[in-house]
This record gives C-alpha cells, structure tokens and sequence, in this order.
C-alpha cells in the first residue's frame, strides 16, 4: 500500500544559540527554502527563552514550523523550572519534541513519565515528535530491537488510530548521538522498516504507512542523501549539524 507520506527535516539547537543568534539562523535557513516542495516540512526547535522570538520571526514564512524541544505533562501548578502545553499554545507551538535520549539519559524520563506527556500534548492537540532507540550495549548484545518495541509499547501503543495521525516517530540510535558514529544507511532502513511493521502489527497498514519515521543519528550533509533515499526513512531530526544554516539547508536538500 502506497501513501505519500510527510518528508521532514527537524533541527534540535538544545541548550544552543542566544536570542540574536537564535533569529540569525532561522531567518538564513528560511531564506534558503523558499523554493522547498509541499510534501517537505522543515522545523526548527530553539530553547524554552527564545521560542517567542523564532515563531515571530518565521510568521511570514510557512515554509519553516517551530517545536519546543520538552514540555511538563501537567496542565499547571507547583513545578519551578517546567512548561506547560498551555504556554506553548500561547506563543504559537503546536509541535513538541517528546522522549529524547538526553532527556531519557540526564533527566531520567521514563515511560510512565513520558506516557503521561503524549497524553497531555495529545489533549491540547499538538503534534507530537517522539523519540526512542536503544544504547550501544543493547546494539551490541543484539538486544536493539526489543529496547524499541519495548519504548513504543510502554508509552505509545495505548493510543488510539486517530492519536497517530498527531505523531512523528523519531529513531535514534544513541551510540550514534554526538559520537560521529553514525548507523549506516542499510542498519537504519532495518529498523525503520522494523517499527514501522511494530505500529502496523498494533494497528494497520494504513496507520504505519502514514506515519513519518525519522532518523536521529548524526546526519550530515555528506550522508544525508543515502540514509534518505531508503524507503522507510522519511527525514531526520538534527543536532549538530542543525546549528549551521549552510549544513542544515544541504541537509533539506537531501530529501
């Protein structure tokens, strides 16, 4: 079954860039896709402090969306230092990146922790990035595929059909996080085509042929092309290579 599915490119600054800078990347990034097809999206996920300025400056220009890079799963309360999705809305996000492995690692999000939060994003309806993969020991002990089955069970696969058509899976393969390691084109292909066969055995082959699954490992410009040209790979979420408009943009390109 054959459905055209959302090409997107991601840009994950993290704890990067200051207001000015901030506004100086995304304003030469959507200077560089004006000319981008419909079938490609584009975001950008700043820091918390520097959301406001980067949607203001990309209003004029559809061509570029912006995501927040976490949220808190509670509508609002006692929780110094937290978001909330409310907050988001109010400043134009619909879009948040949920489940990174930084936050897994440094944060100790757990599933219960970040089921509760794809519950609150889902319940004021935004888009929701979620990401998952496994550690160089589960790699290396062959225990890869189960740590992702195990991830997507635990937090995602009590949603309903129409809760996907609201996600973005995002693999990444932590051993290839920040290493320059990165998964070859074929490993990523395996296991894209691996969960997407998870969600249709969950669900069905309309709900998995229509959801985006995007690789996370160290993409660059130099091997952007080969990892998206396989066929169940749909873009990339970028660290790094998303701070430099030039590299990001080559990266676009890619799809």
């Amino acid at each position: 079954m054959s459905i055209m599915r959302k090409k997107i490119v991601a840009g994950n600054w993290k704890m990067n860039l200051t207001k000015d800078q901030s506004l100086e990347l995304v304003n030469e990034i959507s200077k560089n896709v004006d000319n981008l097809s419909e079938e490609t999206e584009v975001i950008v996920s700043p820091s918390f402090v520097n959301l406001s300025s980067v949607v203001d400056s990309t209003s004029r220009n559809k061509k570029v969306q912006v995501a927040a890079q976490n949220m808190h799963f509670a509508e609002n309360g006692a929780f110094t230092g937290e978001v909330s999705a409310e907050m988001l809305e109010s400043i134009g996000i619909s879009t948040v990146i949920l489940g990174h492995s930084e936050r897994r690692e440094y944060f100790n999000e757990g599933s219960h922790l970040l089921t509760k939060k794809v519950e609150q994003a889902l319940e004021h309806k935004m888009r929701i990035i979620f990401c998952f993969g496994e550690k160089l020991e589960d790699r290396q002990s062959n225990n890869h595929f189960d740590i992702v089955r195990e991830q997507l069970q635990d937090s995602l696969f009590h949603l309903n059909e129409v809760d996907w058509d609201s996600i973005v899976l995002a693999y990444e393969p932590v051993w290839a996080i920040g290493t320059g390691e990165t998964a070859s084109p074929e490993q990523a292909q395996e296991m894209h085509a691996f969960i997407r066969k998870l969600v249709e055995n969950k669900y069905d082959d309309e709900v998995s042929n229509r959801v985006s699954i995007l690789y996370g490992g160290s993409v660059k410009p130099a091997n952007a092309e080969e990892i998206f040209s396989k066929p169940d790979v749909d873009g990339g979420l970028i660290g790094g290579a998303s701070l430099n408009a030039s590299d990001f943009t080559a990266i676009i390109n890619a799809i």
